[in-house]
């Protein structure tokens, strides 16, 4: 509803407005007997029934030669997909299915006989149900779906998926593989001889007996189909195609599928992220306005009378708070890349809310999220050399190597190591060759070019002037409070952003590693504003302390307290993993542990970069203020 209502809004204010549609977003208009293509996707983990975990993260082709699902004629012939598509994981091709519109409604077809399943090809089959896996399937963009109630809300919603087979019943012992499928496929009529497809729902069942006989597809008082693992046997596939008018529109088609779970439970985790940044805004705004616009005015009339005294507080290391930190180069990189990525992050987050990302076009916010991160090399570059050059670094083509090429070579390895991972299971989710080229021409040909023309300019542009000089002699550091110190300020400081995000973090994961389609960018965009106050204020508070203490090597600190809250993700999707997930195989703990740290990284850098350019803002400001000898 929010993105709708913005992109209202939006279009309002343009004086004339010509009608188009978004890539992937045009209708398909049909007329009676027309072909309705079905097309098959790879088979994924669920959350189904009495089963609360999932317990796979690996994804199976639909034909996969060990499922021997039926096939076209000519054979399987793929689709083609988005980048974001085939790192998601989809894999689509053509089906036998033959649905013509509004054409041979609730009549029974045979898809196919499968004569000799044999005990591999069973067992396989088998582990499959008992692990919920779930079929996939798209007719006209709209993915198959089953419907259901949600129970806290009553309401009625289109779960996307349904099952492979059924692992509940009295034949809990042995799984009954569903062969026959009732598709009901929705419809709406914009003009009376025109047809567009607004619902896909399918309900499988499992019917056994003699494979070989003339089907009925009477799913009522029969006995399910059960894979004997000791011997061969036919499966017969069948299918009856049902057509329902709706009143639903073509626009709004998606608005079933894009069910968000407990709406409520997100207003009440937006609300108190809302408080959470009001009241620590207010809180820091008022202990450093008090504080240190006394300290201001008692140095400055020091100063004025002439008298005599020893400076004190944070005005006492004035001559060592911009000295270079250690590590300056790693600093500046990291603080690039980590730039870097909060641009992608927030343009992605800016398109999904105005509706440009539309779920019809499958794979689109990961393809806009690599397109953004290849072409803000720039911002990378740029910020990284003048945050280095301000740490008073020298070696600057050093610097925009490192920026270039040290994040992407990182995230490749570890790419690459699931990607093996993925291939030694079998999974369809492995990345193909040609496409991990792809990734590989987008990093090194687009992003590292731009990365080093932003060097060039942030080079050009210079070192950010410093109101104090630096003392030739660094001073000695006392000893300081326990509270202060650098990995017990972090894990504090990470607190209060991470309790502002850890209700759509749950949201999240579970798209991720769970199967449910996530679209509440609105409530993830208010979110994500609400983590980058936190982050900057907490941050900028823990440094005022530390500079109070007289410890003035606060430039890696602050990066490190600012991403404080990434601890806390890691720690988060440890404890999801235990409570949500079931992982049996070596190859989905490590997909998991895998993605996780990515994530966990991605937090790191985003909230260690707000940090450090808040406080080194701060700290300008700070001694900016006070006149010093």
């Amino acid at each position: 509803m929010s993105t709708r209502i913005l992109a209202v809004l939006w279009l309002s204010l343009l004086p004339c407005v010509i009608s188009f549609y978004l890539p992937g977003a045009a209708p398909h208009n049909y007329a009676e007997g027309d072909t309705v293509e079905l097309f098959v996707n790879a088979l994924t983990p669920m959350r189904s029934g009495n089963h609360v975990k999932i317990q796979s993260l690996i994804n199976y082709d639909y034909y996969n030669p060990k499922l021997r699902f039926c096939e076209p004629e000519d054979g399987p012939k793929t689709q083609p997909e988005s980048l974001g598509s085939i790192l998601f994981g989809d894999r689509i091709f053509n089906s036998p299915f033959d649905i013509k519109m509004m054409k041979d409604n609730d009549t029974c077809k045979t898809l196919c006989v499968v004569p000799n399943i044999n005990k591999e090809d069973a067992k396989f089959i088998n582990d499959r149900i008992r692990e919920d896996y779930a079929m996939n399937w798209l007719i006209d963009g709209l993915p198959a779906a089953e419907m259901k109630y949600e129970n806290n809300t009553g309401e009625l919603f289109f779960d996307i998926g349904f099952n492979l087979g059924d692992n509940e019943g009295e034949h809990q012992n042995q799984p009954a593989l569903n062969n026959h499928f009732e598709i009901v496929l929705r419809y709406h009529k914009p003009t009376p001889e025109t047809y567009r497809v607004v619902g896909v729902l399918v309900w499988p069942a499992s019917i056994g007996g003699t494979q070989s006989s003339t089907p009925n597809c009477d799913v009522t008082g029969t006995t399910p189909l059960l894979l004997n693992e000791d011997q061969t046997q036919a499966v017969r596939y069948t299918y009856r195609v049902s057509w329902n008018e709706s009143d639903t529109p073509w626009a709004t088609r998606w608005d079933n599928y894009l069910h968000v779970f407990d709406p409520r439970i997100h207003w009440i985790s937006l609300i108190n992220s809302v408080v959470v940044v009001v009241l620590l805004c207010g809180m820091v705004s008022m202990i450093l306005f008090r504080s240190v616009s006394r300290d201001i005015h008692r140095y400055n009339a020091i100063d004025i009378s002439e008298d005599v005294q020893e400076d004190w507080g944070w005005k006492l290391i004035h001559g060592e708070v911009f000295r270079s930190p250690q590590y300056s180069l790693v600093l500046s990189v990291l603080v690039g890349n980590g730039s870097q990525i909060a641009a992608m992050v927030a343009v992605t987050l800016v398109f999904a809310l105005f509706g440009f990302l539309s779920p019809s076009n499958r794979g689109s916010l990961a393809t806009v999220m690599m397109v953004c991160w290849s072409c803000f090399g720039s911002i990378g570059g740029y910020i990284s050399s003048r945050v280095y050059a301000s740490l008073g670094g020298s070696n600057r083509k050093k610097n925009t190597f490192v920026t270039a090429t040290a994040l992407p070579t990182l995230i490749f390895a570890v790419v690459f190591l699931l990607n093996f991972f993925l291939l030694s299971a079998g999974s369809s989710g492995a990345v193909p060759f040609g496409t991990m080229l792809l990734i590989i021409l987008m990093w090194f040909g687009i992003s590292a070019p731009l990365s080093a023309i932003g060097s060039y300019f942030g080079s050009k542009r210079g070192a950010v002037w410093h109101p104090v000089r630096v003392n030739p002699i660094p001073r000695q550091i006392p000893p300081g409070p326990k509270y202060l110190r650098l990995w017990a300020a972090a894990l504090l400081s990470g607190i209060l952003p991470f309790g502002a995000a850890f209700v759509e973090l749950y949201y999240v994961l579970s798209s991720l590693f769970a199967s449910r389609a996530y679209y509440a960018f609105g409530f993830l965009a208010l979110t994500a504003g609400a983590i980058a106050l936190t982050t900057a204020t907490v941050t900028i508070l823990f440094v005022y302390f530390l500079l109070c203490a007289e410890e003035y090597r606060w430039h890696w600190r602050s990066f490190i307290i600012g991403g404080g809250s990434a601890f806390w993700v890691l720690t988060y999707g440890l404890y999801y993993w235990a409570t949500q997930l079931r992982l049996e195989s070596p190859q989905s703990v490590m997909l998991y542990l895998g993605y996780l740290f990515l994530l966990s990284l991605f937090v790191f850098l985003v909230t260690g970069t707000i940090g450090f350019l808040a406080s080194y803002w701060a700290v300008r400001k700070l001694y900016s203020a006070v006149r010093i000898d």
